[in-house]
């Protein structure tokens, strides 16, 4: 133990402080560009408040405050409702992008989505376009048009031709399917994305924000192609740039697959 004035300050306290600090370092980094930072400066603002006013005996203030703080547990989960649902995503779903493709059909797909978008571009053709998870979504997909058809360049073009009342929304694209089209994603509401992206790019990130998926968004407006993960949006990519993106995102977990069926193999025959 180590004597700090009257206070003894151990190994335990340490690791305690440590723990904390990086619990609220990383409840920051969760809620920051969010309404929830400034919700949460508010409710720090009112308990310093209420310390101040104990220490200065103002009871009927101090009686007031410390009623609100009562119900700051409920409040809480009010306030932080949007955030709380996307950290229980986060926790419930595994962290890499696992499982989108056997490595047979991995090109074919790319090259048919690529040349989807190449058109789309050229064209100045609103598209968004959702890789799920094989598990992922299906909340959406059971709202959406469901398909359930081969990944297809001329398909995903008639899809989103204006003309067409499939056009709005997105297309989700799971265990190498087209399973459904026009699924209307969550908008994101984090306030550092640019004025200058739609409800198309938003509905990108927002759905990015509680789901592990790659999504790719075309503008109507300009033709712009981008890339949506993690919450974070890329935007202006080329042609060459949009199939690294997506060999790099969607194509590293065919070795995960091999292994992982490799090892589920091994266990079976230690089995028999």
């Amino acid at each position: 133990m180590i004597p700090i004035g009257f206070l003894e300050f151990g190994i335990k306290d340490f690791i305690e402080v440590l723990i904390i600090t990086m619990v609220l370092f990383y409840l920051y980094r969760w809620i920051r560009g969010t309404f929830a930072i400034q919700a949460a400066l508010g409710l720090v603002f009112i308990i310093i408040i209420n310390a101040a006013v104990s220490a200065l005996g103002l009871t009927t203030i101090n009686f007031i405050l410390r009623g609100i703080l009562d119900v700051g547990v409920l409040a809480v989960f009010i306030i932080f409702q949007p955030e709380i649902r996307k950290l229980l995503y986060s926790l419930g779903q595994n962290t890499n992008l696992d499982r989108f493709f056997v490595r047979s059909n991995s090109d074919t797909i790319i090259d048919d989505v690529v040349d989807a978008v190449r058109s789309m571009s050229h064209s100045k053709t609103g598209a968004l376009i959702v890789f799920a998870r094989s598990s992922s979504l299906q909340d959406l997909v059971d709202v959406g048009v469901k398909l359930d058809a081969k990944v297809n360049s001329k398909l995903l073009q008639t899809i989103f031709n204006k003309h067409t009342p499939l056009h709005d929304g997105a297309v989700v694209i799971r265990n190498n399917r087209m399973v459904a089209a026009s699924c209307y994603l969550p908008i994101s509401q984090n306030q550092n994305i640019s004025a200058v992206f739609g409800t198309r790019h938003r509905a990108a990130v927002g759905i990015t924000e509680t789901n592990n998926v790659f999504v790719i968004v075309v503008s109507e407006e300009t033709g712009r192609i981008s890339i949506a993960r993690n919450g974070a949006l890329t935007s202006g990519l080329t042609i060459q740039k949009l199939r690294s993106e997506m060999k790099k995102a969607l194509g590293e977990q065919d070795i995960e697959d091999e292994e992982v069926a490799f090892s589920s193999s091994q266990s079976e025959l230690n089995l028999s």
